[in-house]
């Protein structure tokens, strides 16, 4: 017997020492995406903001990389929305424009059998979660329980009519795990909070996927008092409209550092793949500022749909790093998924930025680019193909062209003096526009679930 287990012992030695000598294999990383509403291009200190701090998002474009030629989906809400957490275009999955209330005002229903985001990363082990504006549905089956995150607590609704009673046409869509809840406090930091307290009371040693998505900055235009009055007194010669934009937004990137430390707190800041970005451009008639991009939110030109954009993994990403390649919102999904090591599912728009981000290359694959919005009236496009862009502004108007390289502020239209250009680039677009032409964006039964009647007007 002993001389049966004199050779037994020394093989299972050389099977431990064999594989104490392998490396550890790695640990999926955790996600967390950050979305601002309607912040526009400049309204960051680390994109040329002079008359406003933003620190803590700042501290990502320090410690990881900032992507200068980022794009939203769409100069609007839902699409956005719609296309980070599926990977394709908007139209695709039904959100072609905003969805609302009021079922003739609604302009999106988000197919059910789209795949999102937390569904492949709940399959893969993750941990789901959201917090903030959800923006895709009202009621089963498209509320972010019934589509991949264990755990929801935020706004199922559009905007807030109001950041402190949290209503929107009198209807409180203040939600937790499809219970109604009415919590008192104004949106940020209620949101901030609930991110911060799921972080430290979780109980598991899985990998996590997070989902902050934030109301702020958009209107209404409600700062906390004592941001507000801290911003003024510091900026005493900026108008009110500014001065009440900037203190929300300030406000916002005190509950982006909150989050922050919160990891770091928790020793999860090394391990964790943070994105930040916003779902549009800023809209000009509440002071936001688009740098020197034209126009603003709500138009297919630039600055209604270039992003502020920073993602940060440390000791992945280099700190202090700046990239020009162009991404577009659909492509986090497929980048947090090649991050993770988890498949990415066939026949997504996007395209991942790893290869960006990692420094091993300096731009993407070449492909064209499109956006839409679908409002009343009809729809609004634009198409890029290299530096040359074509926009339509509004609904049955003239197509324009731009060279973006020459003239990134879009003042010259070319349409007339590069026909042939013009023409590839409209054919272009009529070709993308085709390709989605039959998707639906209505429920099957004509009213999305939980879109209302608007009430009908009483006689005069």
């Amino acid at each position: 017997m002993k001389r049966f287990l004199t050779p037994l012992i020394a093989a299972l030695s050389l099977v431990l020492v064999a594989l104490a000598s392998e490396p550890a294999a790695a640990k999926a990383p955790n996600v967390l995406v950050i979305l601002a509403d309607d912040l526009g291009y400049g309204d960051l200190s680390s994109f040329g903001a002079t008359d406003l701090a933003t620190p803590h998002i700042d501290s990502l474009a320090r410690d990881g990389m900032k992507l200068t030629d980022f794009y939203a989906n769409c100069p609007v809400c839902s699409p956005t929305r719609a296309a980070l957490l599926s990977g394709r275009y908007q139209e695709a999955v039904g959100v072609p424009g905003v969805v609302r209330t009021h079922r003739d005002n609604s302009w999106g229903y988000l197919s059910p059998e789209a795949v999102l985001l937390p569904a492949v990363f709940q399959k893969a082990g993750y941990e789901t979660a959201i917090f903030g504006k959800w923006h895709l549905g009202l009621a089963s089956p498209n509320i972010p329980n019934d589509r991949g995150f264990d755990f929801f607590q935020g706004f199922l609704g559009d905007m807030m009519d109001d950041y402190f009673n949290h209503r929107r046409h009198g209807i409180n869509y203040m939600n937790r795990n499809g219970e109604s809840i009415d919590p008192p406090g104004h949106a940020t930091d209620l949101f901030t909070d609930w991110t911060c307290r799921w972080l430290r009371d979780r109980d598991s040693e899985r990998p996590f996927l997070i989902y902050l998505a934030y109301n702020a900055p958009h209107n209404p235009i409600q700062p906390p008092e004592e941001w507000l009055q801290a911003y003024r007194k510091r900026h005493p010669e900026v108008d009110l409209r500014r001065a009440k934009l900037a203190a929300l937004i300030e406000h916002m990137d005190d509950g982006v550092g909150r989050v922050l430390e919160t990891l770091a707190d928790l020793k999860l800041e090394e391990e964790t793949l943070v994105f930040f970005t916003s779902d549009n451009g800023g809209a000009l008639r509440f002071g936001a500022n688009n740098g020197l991009l034209r126009d603003g939110k709500g138009t297919t030109y630039e600055g209604g749909i270039r992003v502020p954009a920073a993602v940060r993994w440390p000791g992945k990403i280099a700190a202090g790093t700046e990239s020009t390649a162009i991404g577009m919102t659909m492509d986090i999904l497929p980048t947090a998924l090649e991050a993770a090591g988890v498949e990415i599912p066939k026949g997504l728009d996007g395209v991942s930025l790893l290869p960006v981000l990692f420094g091993k290359s300096e731009g993407l694959p070449a492909r064209d680019l499109f956006w839409c919005r679908l409002m009343p009236g009809g729809r609004i496009h634009a198409a890029r193909r290299g530096s040359q862009k074509v926009v339509l502004p509004v609904p049955g108007k003239a197509l324009e062209m731009y060279d973006l390289e020459s003239d990134p502020r879009e003042t010259t239209n070319l349409a007339e003096k590069e026909p042939a250009e013009f023409a590839s680039l409209k054919s272009m677009l009529e070709g993308h526009i085709a390709r989605f032409a039959e998707v639906p964006y209505r429920a099957p039964d004509g009213a999305g679930p939980g879109e209302i009647e608007r009430p009908a007007r009483k006689k005069q």
